[in-house]
């Protein structure tokens, strides 16, 4: 835990008791602050009390002398309306902040120094962030790995020097980080996300600029027009400003040349890594991720030497583009957290010859999208309630069959790609589709497709199962 030493002797009012509250109110407690605490949830109030947080109801508060409102990154803070509590604080002039700004301000008041790097993007900030963590910690580094990425960051152990901290932020969470200041901050690309809680796409993009524009140096992707000029005006301002593209030439930063990460300084170019023969970072938007790694940890000083043996051993995220088992010349591929068709399309876009699991719970426009990447197919094994509109929009473009279970396309996709002759072949869980039928959540399809492939004959499971 990262006690909240810089509110101690002050009175918090903290509003969302979920997995991150509940740490930061205790965090806040362990500081030595005056906290209560509060959510709309009964069960999550009693489970604080229970922990030995103070709780109440912050609508009997008295304000005045309330110094700060701690927000649950999950509860509005502008749009579509300010949350009442957000209101109350306003009306009393306490500030508003949430847990990653409490983190930085620990960070400065005790180890200034150590080396922090946040991270944001509309997509691959997950991937990103943990491949950074991946190649801190594989070339020696004391690394704490937390924030949207899954663990809340007052969890983690305090800031020292030489300690090295990978924030994934959310747009949310940054919203609540007034002060962040990463000496290396990441901001991979931005398009329309989340718009109901920001209201615009222009306050969106307002909003994640600001974890670059703290930063000692900003790593940007500038492959959107949003990106791109964000990259302009905070090098205007004097912030040091790597840019990086996976689709264009850069005369300055890091670009993609296939499989091929070069660095340019001044037109000046040579080759920093090449991906071609790393599974776990297949495609074009992975070589994104590793051009914005790669500008990071030079940021913080790690050598080129130790990212590349870093890139070369990276493990990839559960469920995302998961090399899982291999047979022959067949690799099975997890990638159960594209929910929708734009999450698919990365992993389609990384296999020459695939095929191709989908289905589940559809969402709108169900996979019509995805048109440009039906040559890449082999056959399609459709499962779950979006079988038949898949089928549909399949047509005779690419084979299909309906297997309705996942174990079932598992088996007979399979059985179909290692009758292929045609070389190298990927069996893809890649659903463009909630779980929500059949399974619980996305984690626990992925697991299933895990089992089911360790359970076919013949197969090297590349992952623990």
């Amino acid at each position: 835990m990262i006690p909240v030493t810089t509110f101690k002797g002050k009175t918090v009012a903290l509003f969302g008791l979920g997995g991150s509250g509940l740490a930061t109110a205790m965090a806040l407690a362990a500081g030595g602050a005056d906290v209560v605490a509060w959510d709309d949830n009964p069960a999550s109030v009693e489970n604080a009390a229970t922990a030995g947080i103070k709780t109440g109801d912050l609508r009997t508060l008295e304000w005045t002398k309330v110094d700060a409102l701690v927000l649950s990154p999950g509860v509005p803070l502008t749009h579509p309306k300010p949350h009442w509590s957000a209101d109350l604080a306003r009306a009393a002039g306490a500030e508003i902040v949430g847990d990653i700004e409490l983190f930085a301000r620990e960070r400065r008041a005790h180890a200034p120094d150590c080396p922090f790097i946040a991270i944001t993007g509309t997509n691959g900030k997950s991937t990103t962030t943990a491949l950074i963590a991946h190649i801190l910690k594989s070339s020696g580094r004391d690394t704490q790995l937390g924030g949207n990425i899954g663990t809340a960051v007052l969890t983690l152990d305090p800031p020292k020097a030489g300690r090295f901290f990978v924030v994934e932020c959310s747009s949310y969470q940054i919203d609540l980080a007034p002060t962040l200041d990463p000496s290396a901050g990441i901001l991979l690309n931005l398009t329309p996300d989340h718009l109901d809680r920001h209201g615009s796409m222009q306050h969106y993009a307002e909003v994640k600029e600001r974890l670059v524009a703290g930063s000692r140096t900003a790593v940007v992707g500038v492959d959107d027009s949003h990106c791109a000029m964000i990259a302009d005006r905070i090098e205007r301002t004097g912030t040091k400003v790597v840019r990086i593209s996976r689709r264009n030439v850069l005369a300055d930063g890091i670009y993609a040349d296939g499989a091929r990460l070069i660095a340019a300084q001044g037109g000046a170019t040579r080759e920093i890594a090449d991906l071609s023969a790393i599974q776990t970072l297949r495609g074009s938007h992975n070589a994104q991720n590793a051009a914005a790694a790669i500008a990071a940890c030079l940021a913080v000083g790690v050598s080129e030497d130790e990212i590349r043996a870093g890139l070369s051993t990276f493990p990839g995220l559960k469920h995302r583009m998961q090399p899982v088992g291999r047979k022959g010349d067949v690799l099975f591929v997890n990638d159960s957290k594209a929910t929708n068709a734009d999450a698919a399309a990365p992993a389609l876009s990384s296999f020459e010859r695939i095929y191709w699991i989908a289905g589940g719970v559809p969402k709108e426009g169900g996979i019509t999208t995805l048109g440009g990447f039906f040559p890449r197919i082999a056959k399609a094994y459709l499962i779950g309630e979006a079988a038949p509109a898949f089928a549909a929009t399949l047509g005779d473009r690419v084979p299909f069959e309906i297997a309705g279970t996942l174990e079932r396309a598992v088996a007979d996709a399979a059985a179909d790609a290692g009758q292929d002759a045609g070389g190298p072949v990927a069996v893809l869980l890649s659903p463009a589709c909630a779980s929500f039928d059949q399974y619980k959540n996305f984690e626990v399809r992925g697991d299933a497709f895990v089992k089911h492939v360790a359970a076919l004959p013949g197969v090297s499971m590349l992952v623990e199962v």
